[in-house]
């Protein structure tokens, strides 16, 4: 549907009342009791935007576990990529013991809205540096990762098909920054049937011997208060990123507002951010960081009633 509005006979406030409107009919999972939007005219106004810029102006970079990913599912927390390396066939007990024990000391750290991102990047390193060592000890062997996930909860957030084959069809590029394991979250995609030629993974990736032996992860450590940095080294080698200055951002953390550090002359950016736990603590903090809050919302109905409305322009190029 086509709206055509009498921008120079029209008072300003009346064009803003007209496009609040508009937004609200064309968008109303916008409307949703789980959804907060602090700047709501901004909201409206960077959609407006990026709907008349097109398609092809448009590109998608998205965090992975507890983004893409649900972060519960039937009362029980969903695996990370990291969670799903904790099973039997790959690690034995005391390893799964010591991955809790990590997971229990720097995961609060990491969600403590009382630090500072400065504070929290040393802690991460360590953090992180540790798994993979520990990861390392175990001799995981490549083809046993498949299973692994089979085995899994792991779970795509509800939508994620419409999410993944619209991006695919309209030929949107989505880069993908993970602080998890790329080879399983290839994987997760993959088994899920949506793994196509638009899509781009920056992650930590397993290296393995010869025998398909893990022996090490290969280049610079990603976790989630470095992504900038990642974003900055990859996203310019990326052709199809080219000509495409609209960026929609999904995060579940502060440090994935960095992600799209590596656009070039970015015209709009539209951050969503999934709130799944301790909301009290974070609401604030999130409301003046993204543009739009998803609180314990485990669908991306909202990315994708986005998508179909910066996509459903007849004027869309």
């Amino acid at each position: 549907m086509i709206y055509h509005i009498p921008w120079i006979y029209t008072p300003l406030r009346t064009v803003m009342a007209i496009w609040h409107q508009l937004i609200k009919t064309e968008i109303p999972e916008l409307s949703k009791g789980s959804v907060l939007i602090r700047e709501r005219s901004r909201v409206e106004e960077t959609l407006q935007a990026m709907r008349r810029a097109g398609v092809s102006s448009l590109q998608v970079i998205s965090d992975f576990d507890r983004t893409l990913t649900r972060f519960t599912h039937n009362g029980k927390t969903v695996a990370t990529t990291h969670n799903i390396l904790d099973n039997r066939l790959l690690m034995n007990e005391d390893a799964t013991r010591k991955m809790k024990e990590l997971l229990n000391t720097y995961y609060p750290i990491e969600i403590d809205s009382n630090r500072s991102a400065e504070e929290k990047l040393p802690l991460m390193v360590e953090w992180w540096t540790k798994v993979h060592e520990l990861l390392i000890q175990q001799k995981i062997r490549k083809d046993m990762l498949t299973q692994a996930v089979k085995e899994s909860n792991a779970m795509l957030r509800d939508g994620y098909k419409e999410f993944f084959e619209h991006l695919a069809e309209h030929q949107v590029p989505l880069l993908i920054f993970s602080a998890g394991v790329g080879d399983i979250l290839e994987e997760v995609i993959r088994q899920n049937q949506v793994f196509h030629s638009n899509v781009h993974i920056i992650s930590n990736y397993m290296d393995f011997d010869q025998t398909g032996v893990l022996q090490a992860f290969k280049g610079p450590l990603i976790h989630t208060f470095n992504k900038r940095e990642g974003a900055l080294s990859h996203a310019a080698g990326l052709r199809e990123l080219q000509g495409r200055p609209n960026v929609l951002l999904l995060g579940d953390s502060l440090g994935d507002l960095t992600m799209a550090d590596g656009v070039s002359k970015p015209h709009n950016i539209l951050t969503i951010g999934f709130l799944n736990d301790q909301v009290e603590e974070r609401k604030e903090l999130y409301a003046n960081s993204f543009g739009i809050i998803l609180v314990k919302d485990e669908t991306m109905d909202v990315p994708n009633a986005i998508l179909r409305y910066i996509t459903s322009s007849r004027d869309n190029k």
